[in-house]
């Protein structure tokens, strides 16, 4: 197996009961994940993409962090993740989009 060039995690709000309850779930934050496979897989960019419980920044929700970069990003929608997908490719973050 080859190790993945990027994991990219996805907050789906899950608490300790396990049920996705909050902001980022609740901003359709489940349908980023399939939107990003896909075009991670269309594009070729080796990556590993998942779910995650919650980042405690709910106000700047959906949050998307990428990894090994850290770049964290809010208020995501499928349109900015293109574009985050995009300045990827190229090595380097949409600094609009940063929030930490």
């Amino acid at each position: 197996m080859k190790k993945p060039d990027f994991t990219i995690l996805v907050c789906n709000s899950y608490r300790v009961a396990g049920d996705a309850q909050g902001f980022c779930s609740k901003q359709g934050a489940a349908s980023l994940v399939q939107h990003l496979t896909e075009e991670c897989s269309d594009r070729g960019i080796n990556a590993v993409v998942t779910t995650t419980a919650c980042f405690s920044v709910c106000s700047q929700g959906p949050v998307v962090v990428i990894q090994p970069n850290n770049y964290w990003y809010g208020e995501m929608t499928e349109d900015k993740l293109d574009e985050v997908l995009d300045a990827l490719e190229e090595g380097k973050p949409v600094e609009e989009y940063l929030i930490a």
